[in-house]
């Protein structure tokens, strides 16, 4: 089968976040995905399968499986417009967090995604141990958000990864205000086998969601501050949906070929 590496998040290789992205007649086994999973080591490796209603997506980490990952459903949108159906602008993915529709516009792809329930929770000492500067305060949805007084330190924070398992959410993320951007973050995930997802698209169904509502803004033009760097566009939408945009860029394709 082919397999794609696509850089998420960014209109330059090596930069944004990379995935993996399978494109099959049929599955293999659940452990033969999770074992290319752990042998690609990127943040999430994706398996399509077409059906006769669009795709069916999963994605995998080289930890687990996992509900939603917007980065690699972005490479995957990529890889079905560029390469599949290139005459079309449009794919929905059937996935575990419901059915996902991209659109291709010019070089950006619009994912429409689920937001979460988002409650403020205390900030513990536990989790100014985890990230090394004490949040002023903290979200929880899917993942936990934690909101710092000013950029730099989110930029400059060393969290401790073992500490990081220890308190709540799937993701642990680190958030402010931005000085050219609506908001920039970055995203932990030790509990996922990644130690900080370099764009993490799923995290900012609640990180723009939650800087919405506190800016009074529909629009949030967001930057995640990895090493790698990544910009995303995020529109609060109704029925509880919000439009995560980005660019892609196409990195390698190569052919798998050990038996799964």
């Amino acid at each position: 089968m082919k397999q794609y590496i696509v850089d998420a998040f960014t209109d330059k290789p090596f930069s944004g976040n990379p995935a993996a992205v399978c494109v099959m007649d049929a599955w293999p086994s659940d452990e033969s995905m999770m074992k290319l999973a752990m042998e690609n080591n990127l943040s999430e490796t994706a398996f399509i399968v077409k059906e006769q209603q669009g795709y069916h997506l999963r994605w995998f980490t080289p930890g687990t499986e996992v509900e939603l990952c917007g980065h690699a459903t972005l490479a995957s949108a990529f890889v079905i417009l560029n390469y599949y159906n290139p005459n079309s602008d449009v794919v929905r993915f059937n996935t575990m967090s419901g059915l996902l529709t991209v659109k291709r516009n010019e070089d950006m792809y619009e994912m429409d995604f689920p937001r979460y329930d988002l409650q403020e929770i205390p900030v513990t000492d536990d989790m100014e141990a985890a990230f090394g500067i004490r949040p002023k305060k903290a979200i929880l949805g899917l993942d936990l958000i934690c909101v710092f007084e000013t950029e730099d330190d989110v930029r400059t924070m060393h969290p401790n990864q073992k500490l990081l398992k220890n308190i709540d959410g799937r993701i642990q993320n680190a958030t402010a205000i931005g000085l050219e951007f609506d908001c920039v973050s970055r995203s932990f995930a030790p509990k996922l086998s990644i130690a900080e997802d370099p764009v993490c698209g799923s995290a900012h169904c609640q990180i723009a969601d939650y800087w919405a509502s506190q800016m009074q803004k529909s629009v949030i033009n967001a930057y995640q501050a990895s090493k790698r760097g990544g910009t995303l566009r995020c529109e609060i939408m109704e029925n509880h949906r919000i439009a995560i945009s980005g660019s892609a860029v196409i990195v390698a394709i190569s052919d798998i070929i050990a038996k799964l």
